[in-house]
């Protein structure tokens, strides 16, 4: 087992990147190390499947692996990642008097928990928040307002469920029927 430690050791070294290397360099080492991985012999089966447990879970995560060296702020870890989602929930809850998220967050949480991280980073002004992409931004209002019509509904069946499911009978009746 102690060989094991010694290759996850040299991995969180390699990953820590304390000499600044960019993305590309730390793959390429990174892509070394998990050669020379591959090519050992392991003296026992516990080591075996604990290193092809780790070879397996690198190549699933393989393909973002590398972009927190390039991208500055972005966390390096799924703790990091955890704790920015985290003080967001705790800053909204704090700014709603809730003890849970807001139904806004849920229903609008790609929108709000984006933007409440990325104007804690930096101040934008008016132009830099005109849309790029109409296009890109109509689907993500069309996405949004989907979400926002679903949680309506679950409020006017919660307040009266007797009433919605007569007016959707009444509209399933109105329906021409297909053969």
């Amino acid at each position: 087992m102690q060989a094991g430690y010694e290759w996850v050791h040299r991995t969180a070294h390699l990953l820590t990147n304390a000499e600044q290397q960019s993305a590309n360099e730390v793959q390429q080492n990174y892509q070394s190390l998990l050669d020379e991985i591959r090519q050992e012999t392991y003296p026992s089966e516990p080591l075996q499947k604990m290193m092809t447990t780790f070879l397996k879970i690198t190549d699933s995560y393989w393909p973002g692996l590398f972009l927190c060296y390039d991208v500055s702020d972005l966390p390096r870890t799924n703790n990091d990642l955890e704790h920015v989602f985290g003080s967001t929930r705790y800053h909204e809850r704090r700014a709603t008097g809730r003890k849970q998220a807001s139904p806004g967050l849920v229903v609008r949480g790609a929108v709000r928990i984006v933007a409440s991280v990325a104007s804690q980073r930096c101040h934008f002004t008016g132009p830099e928040l005109q849309p790029g992409n109409l296009a890109q931004w109509r689907a993500l209002r069309h996405q949004v307002e989907s979400r926002h019509e679903a949680r309506r509904e679950q409020y006017r069946f919660r307040k009266n469920p007797v009433e919605y499911l007569a007016t959707l009978e009444e509209k399933l009746y109105q329906q021409p029927m297909q053969s």
